[in-house]
């Protein structure tokens, strides 16, 4: 069995975190066995995360941006944080950690490695290794607890976070897994309380020796916990060959990666979860098709959670475990069932990739119910702005010409990101001129033409409702011309505002292109009827209280009628 090439690290973003998953069921498959201590089946499904009371505020916690990276809350679990803007400064700490190890545990070689090579790396024991699509006979069933994610349920929607967080997911891990990545991330994600050394003679930052100093005492704890009941000898190879692979893990993408190891009736049982963030820009419609096309051995369905739509993908693998590892030396596979979902954050371009795989079949659905509750305990935060497009790798020249601008290349300008693009005023803007220094500015230079329409304006002693300035009524008489109410120019009427029209004589208009239409003979106003319906307007002192402002009734005498107004009965307003 080959795997497929469009599937490759090349071509698939998630291929990476895959990988780290296939090679940590080859750790649990290789250095556990009966000694290993183990949690009971039960702790899996033992706590409730829906009836705790952070479960539906996951982002009311207080674990970023300062905060760990993964954190244990008592009766909920371990809460995983990740975000799209704090990826850390990507500095190399496996060696550091190895070489601290090491010396914690008193030197001695490792499993497969060589006492006297020096250094150890994840290469002498032929790792990181990668998973094979196994045959569609081997593949899981598509579980119940799987499937009921596909029914309609309740949505949230994405916390509000401030401008430049990015894009940020949080969720609930069950206690039954042993974290191999640092509770506090790689180095640069958030500010740790371990105290960190001045730089030393390797160069080495503050940041990236508290990072590893973390890392080296949190690897030892859980070999501790794994390996309580045997010697130092298992402990020192378990937490050695975890540290090779901490740049592997930071590389991947991966923001959690943790083992598990169970005892269900008496019988061990072994799982490998893989929590990662990924670029990838498809829809979740166009990722499954995609997943269904190339995963042709896999079971790939739409489901919805909590946290939105996503994909599920489960399938059956093959992966190899090395000879160095094995205890007999030889290289050997092994068949694990595997289950991946697909989680879009609401950047539009990141994608939440959670895995989990195990070598025990007969265990699948009491794993398969664990990372049904973990999906749905998904919860995003979002700053409302969109990411960018996938970065494309774009090859470093070395001695390049310099590119000389010619006149026909624009000049480079600066893109606005945010909002519309700004009018810059010009350099001899003077917002505090008056209104008169604004139109000497704005006045055009001699000779050049004037733009828009004139239009007259009238004089500011100008009263529209002075009798002069209404326009003469029918049958007046037209030899007496009536006042301009615009101060029209004319050629005895100098104009007020000193444009050169008062010297050319009256305006007169352009031909027109059309030819003029006669206005008919206006009727006159003696015969027409006239328009609307007559009102009379009461006269200034009008009182509408007064008793003889009131209407006669219908039949009624006035006289009558007045007598009892003008009686002693009183208004029944006061």
């Amino acid at each position: 069995m080959t795997q497929d090439v469009q599937f490759s690290a090349e071509a698939n973003p998630f291929a990476a975190a895959e990988q780290v998953c296939a090679t940590l069921g080859t750790l649990t498959d290789a250095l556990f066995d009966e000694r290993t201590s183990r949690h009971p089946a039960a702790s899996l499904s033992a706590l409730r995360p829906a009836e705790h009371p952070a479960a539906e505020a996951l982002f009311g916690l207080p674990l970023a941006p300062n905060g760990p990276v993964h954190s244990a809350v008592d009766r909920l679990g371990t809460v995983i944080t990740a975000g799209t803007a704090r990826p850390g400064t990507g500095a190399r700490v496996a060696d550091r950690v190895t070489a601290a190890l090491q010396a914690r545990y008193g030197g001695g070689a490792v499993r497969g490695a060589i006492a006297d090579r020096g250094t150890t790396s994840a290469a002498l024991f032929q790792l990181p290794v990668t998973g094979e699509f196994a045959d569609a006979k081997l593949r899981p069933p598509f579980a119940p607890a799987l499937a009921a994610l596909a029914a309609g349920q309740h949505t949230r929607h994405a916390v509000e976070l401030a401008t430049g967080a990015g894009a940020e997911v949080r969720l609930v891990v069950p206690p039954g897994f042993h974290p191999l990545t640092s509770p506090g991330g790689p180095a640069g994600v958030c500010a740790r309380t371990v105290p960190a050394p001045a730089r030393g003679a390797d160069g080495v930052g503050p940041a990236t020796a508290a990072a590893a100093e973390e890392l080296t005492g949190h690897l030892a704890e859980v070999a501790e916990e794994l390996f309580s009941g045997t010697g130092p000898e298992p402990r020192r190879d378990f937490a050695v060959i975890s540290a090779t692979l901490a740049d592997l893990v930071h590389d991947a993408g991966a923001v959690y990666a943790g083992v598990c190891a169970l005892d269900v009736d008496g019988r061990a049982s072994d799982a490998a979860l893989v929590v990662s963030l990924a670029r990838h820009p498809l829809p979740i419609t166009a990722l499954a098709t995609e997943l269904a096309t190339v995963r042709r051995h896999a079971e790939v369905w739409t489901v919805l959670l909590p946290a939105g739509p996503a994909a599920v993908l489960v399938e059956g693998r093959t992966v190899p475990v090395p000879g160095p590892l094995s205890a007999d030396g030889q290289r050997r596979w092994v068949v694990t069932s595997a289950v991946e979902a697909f989680v879009p954050l609401p950047d539009g371009a990141t994608v939440l990739c959670v895995q989990l795989s195990t070598a025990q079949p007969e265990d699948w659905e009491l794993y398969t119910q664990a990372f049904a509750e973990l999906l749905k305990s998904v919860q995003f935060g979002w700053d409302g702005e969109a990411a960018g497009a996938v970065p494309v790798a774009v090859p470093v020249t070395t001695a390049a010409a310099p590119v000389e601008k010619t006149p026909e290349q624009p000049e480079e300008v600066p893109v606005n990101l945010h909002g519309a693009p700004e009018d810059v005023p010009p350099a001899d803007f003077r917002p505090s001129a008056s209104v008169a220094e604004a139109a000497v500015d704005a006045e055009p230079e001699a000779g050049a033409p004037r733009k828009g329409t004139p239009v007259m304006v009238p004089p500011p002693d100008f009263n529209p409702f002075a009798p002069e300035s209404l326009p003469s009524a029918p049958g007046t008489d037209p030899a007496t011309p009536a006042a301009d109410p615009f101060g029209t120019v004319t050629a005895d009427k100098p104009d007020p505002f000193g444009t050169t029209l008062a010297a050319q004589g009256p305006a007169v208009p352009p031909p027109p292109s059309t030819p003029p239409v006669v206005p008919a003979p206006a009727a006159s106003t003696e015969d027409a009827p006239r328009k609307g319906t007559p009102v009379m307007v009461p006269p200034p002192d009008f009182n509408p209280f007064a008793p003889e402002s009131l209407p006669s009734a219908p039949g009624a005498d006035p006289e009558e009628e007045a007598a009892t107004v003008s009686g002693p009965e009183t208004s029944p307003f006061g």
